[in-house]
């Protein structure tokens, strides 16, 4: 078929691959940091110039690296606004990520329209800070001039695709990207233009959600640009998950995501229901701690990284001599506990030890994220092979406690540009169904990603009693909280 480029625009840099549309083998790749100004303190600014992701879409293209493209992907930041006037001109700079600015209109907007429970029907997931919904109604309370002038809802991926084709009056955007919004319903493929209003107060133009193989135009130079997608979505894709697969990602919180055929409702509001970039859908379940109980296992120890705290933890026994740690360092989400601390239980004289309470730490994070997939699995999601991302996936403890802890094979996969590969797979996906050599309904087989495989083998019965272990102490300490 040709070559095919993938474009990832994260919050910090942009990535661009160029792969061989049939096998998916990376041809060339750019890179280029988006010239962001932070705040004052550091940190991410919450609000940036969309026009800083052109320019480091620029640089990162440089040198010819798109010589010989046939078509574009485009994968971008998930929880992005870009609010457009009537002109298509942006009414002020994109709010971008986790904005604690809008935490106060999150809970508005719950209680708005009647509680948790209402939203989850409505749209499949319930108002966080970051949110799409949850921006909308903080614009409209504190920036009413701004919210008043918007005419036209993007995100980031949306808003990059419109420009590549030369802003036409088309607007586009996909499932994936339209599912994390709080006002498209993945159970029923359609926007809730109410929430847009009860959020913002007024109606604007959202854009057409097209669908996984359909192109969203062509360039005047004859460029093939794909509906794009949002970066979990692209990730998804990028490395090849399908059913029977989760996705658990190790950050300083956590993530569990998995491939179902069908849109999960879930009235408590712990399951965020997304739509993947297949057609299939891609429900989540997020811990508010991970990494960061290990982080805090470190200090505490006086471990000066978490390599030394892994070494550490495998001079201890699985179970940790009974030393169990709920790492609700943060509150937690899942379980719904907002207000709630850690809690380190199983004390005694012969468990007093830094290696059993750094196994203890590495224990807790993985246990926390196995409540998260049991969410799904009780919803009748299929889980029988568990990628683990993150930097955190490499470390030795982590290894040897996750297949038995988790119940299923565990699969580490090298570290790549999965996001912007599953553009480019997407993009291969639209150049093929365009040209007839590709099936619309079912995307192109590329070569899967290069990964580590663990399997529970016979620790699988040890790990299921630490396992045990955990969930006692965590209906002990919060009964009924799962």
């Amino acid at each position: 078929m040709g070559i095919v480029a993938g474009l990832d625009s994260s919050p910090d840099f942009t990535r661009i691959v160029v792969c061989d549309s049939d096998t998916g083998a990376l041809l060339r790749q750019g890179y280029a940091p988006h010239p962001l100004e932070g705040p004052e303190g550091g940190g991410r600014p919450a609000d940036v110039d969309p026009q800083a992701w052109l320019l480091s879409l620029g640089e990162a293209a440089g040198g010819g690296l798109l010589e010989g493209v046939q078509a574009i992907g485009v994968s971008a930041q998930a929880n992005s606004v870009v609010p457009l006037d009537t002109q298509g001109n942006t009414v002020r700079p994109a709010m971008v990520g986790g904005d604690k600015r809008s935490q106060v209109a999150a809970a508005d907007l719950i209680d708005a329209l009647g509680g948790r429970e209402a939203w989850a029907r409505a749209v499949g997931s319930v108002p966080q800070t970051a949110q799409p919904v949850t921006k909308l109604r903080w614009l409209a309370r504190s920036e009413p001039e701004a919210a008043a002038r918007t005419a036209v809802l993007f995100q980031a991926h949306d808003w990059l695709v419109w420009q590549l084709l030369g802003r036409p009056a088309r607007r586009t955007t996909d499932r994936g990207g339209a599912s994390g919004t709080g006002y498209w319903s993945a159970a029923t493929g359609g926007y809730r233009p109410d929430l847009v209003e009860l959020a913002l107060g007024h109606q604007v133009m959202l854009p057409e959600v097209i669908g996984p193989a359909e192109a969203a135009g062509t360039t005047p130079e004859g460029l093939l640009i794909s509906a794009g997608t949002g970066e979990t979505q692209a990730a998804a894709f990028g490395l090849g998950i399908g059913l029977g697969d989760a996705v658990v990602s190790l950050g300083a919180s956590g993530s569990v995501m998995a491939v179902h055929p069908e849109a999960l409702v879930d009235q408590y509001g712990m399951i965020t229901s997304l739509a993947d970039a297949t057609g299939m859908h891609l429900p989540v379940v997020t811990t508010l701690n991970a990494v960061r109980a290990l982080r805090g296992a470190a200090e505490l120890l006086g471990m000066p990284d978490l390599e030394s705290l892994s070494e550490l933890a495998m001079k201890s026994t699985p179970g940790a001599h009974g030393l169990v740690l709920l790492p609700y360092l943060e509150g937690e989400r899942t379980p719904n506990l907002p207000h709630t601390a850690g809690t380190l239980a199983g004390l005694r004289r012969e468990s007093m030890r830094p290696e059993h309470l750094a196994r203890a730490a590495f224990e807790g994070m993985l246990c926390g994220l196995a409540d998260a997939l049991d969410v799904l699995r009780a919803r009748g999601v299929d889980v029988r092979r568990v990628f683990l991302l993150g930097a955190a996936a490499e470390l030795p403890a982590v290894q040897a406690a996750a297949p038995a802890l988790f119940g299923a094979q565990v699969v580490v996969p090298q570290p790549a540009d999965y996001a912007a590969i599953g553009a480019a797979r997407q993009a291969a996906w639209a150049l093929g169904a365009s040209q007839g050599t590709l099936d619309p309904r079912t995307p192109p087989v590329w070569q899967g990603a290069v990964a580590q495989v663990l399997e529970p083998g016979e620790e699988l019965a040890v790990g299921q009693a630490v396992r045990q272990q955990y969930v006692s102490v965590r209906e002990q300490t919060h009964p009924g909280a799962l």
